[in-house]
């Protein structure tokens, strides 16, 4: 069975939590002596807050990329001049229709590449927006290596920032980016095979996937990174709900296990190949599924993994404006300083041989 190491501050909570693990069948399970204490006398970075990888990583995909961005005072001025701007919010629909930028369109972080091709020519500069800045510097890097014909960039710090700037949100609004047309969807795949060829995003069969699954030293993955609403409507047994763009921005909601193999499906491999793609280069090792879900058997109905991030929950409340602004700031200010601590820190590595 995979290790589990349980940490707390000494208060006996890993204590307590090994015998429950052991009780209910855990077999190897230890507890940091000393605990984070103990951690951080050894020398040791210690992280706070959630989905510290994936944040982590869309701030070295920045300083690696030089992703290009925009202010949102900036974004506002070119909105006001009525400039050929398509801006495309990468959260998810939920999070779009709470509060997006005007005049934008909600395009999940896996969408992306999927339905832009529809949406844009060399005229057309593409902003890409989330909550803060994750999800933006990862969908423009991937509209980037897709190669769609128009100048991309990333909102700096979204919908936060533009609340920062004192710049006005929509609120209710559900303005989708259509499904792609044949078209749309050819240029997607196509786009995508060159990015599996760069990235060495390979594709495995069933029968591959059956036997990993019968392997009981390496924990196993599944994934369907299509729409939570084509999920619905069918996917493959076993396969569980990771729309792409979520699953690389919470890698700690989604893998709980350090070296697991990850197996991404989807129905035209579009979406499925641009996911790996990012997840390769976080260390994970991840497979697309041949033949991905066309041939079934299918089941149907819901079991997305809830989130928990704060860029999903962070309250919106005009009744207390500066609370709220405090807490956007103090949120923007720990994620960017996330890099400082992974400049310090001798341990962390996303891979062995890449830039991270």
């Amino acid at each position: 069975s995979a290790r589990v190491v349980i940490t707390d501050s000494g208060g006996g909570e890993a204590e307590d939590l090994r015998e429950i693990l052991t009780s209910n069948g855990w077999t190897n399970v230890s507890v940091l002596d000393g605990g984070i204490h103990s951690w951080v006398e050894e020398g040791h970075e210690l992280y706070s807050g959630v989905n510290v990888p994936s944040k982590l990583f869309g701030e070295l995909v920045e300083r690696h990329y030089e992703t290009p961005h925009v202010s949102a005072t900036e974004l506002d001025q070119w909105i006001n001049e009525k400039r050929p701007l398509t801006i495309l919010d990468s959260r998810t629909e939920r999070e779009f229709q709470r509060m997006s930028i005007p005049t934008g369109r909600s395009c999940p972080g896996g969408e992306l590449v999927h339905r832009a091709f529809d949406l844009v020519d060399q005229a057309t500069t593409i902003v890409v927006n989330c909550a803060g800045r994750t999800r933006s510097i990862l969908g423009a890097e991937s509209l980037v290596r897709a190669g769609v014909p128009s100048r991309v960039i990333a909102l700096e710090n979204g919908t936060m920032g533009w609340e920062l700037a004192d710049l006005t949100l929509d609120h209710g609004k559900a303005v989708t980016a259509p499904a792609p047309t044949p078209t749309g969807r050819t240029q997607a795949s196509a786009a995508a095979m060159k990015v599996a060829e760069r990235f060495n995003v390979e594709r495995i069969s069933r029968a591959t996937v059956e036997s990993w699954g019968a392997d009981q030293s390496r924990t196993l993955h599944l994934f369907d990174v299509r729409t939570p609403d084509e999920y619905e409507r069918g996917h493959l047994p076993d396969f569980r709900n990771a729309p792409g763009g979520q699953l690389v921005q919470a890698t700690d909601e989604y893998v709980i296990t350090r070296g697991a193999r990850i197996v991404l499906a989807d129905d035209d491999f579009t979406r499925a190949t641009m996911t790996a793609s990012w997840l390769l280069e976080m260390g994970w090792e991840t497979y697309v599924l041949e033949g991905g879900i066309s041939d079934g058997p299918f089941e149907s109905g819901d079991n997305e993994l809830p989130l928990n991030s704060p860029q999903v929950v962070l309250p919106y409340d005009p009744g207390d404006v500066h609370i709220a602004r405090q807490a956007m700031q103090e949120y923007l200010d720990w994620e960017v300083a996330l890099v400082d601590q992974y400049d310090r820190d001798d341990l962390a590595q996303f891979t062995s041989n890449g830039w991270a």
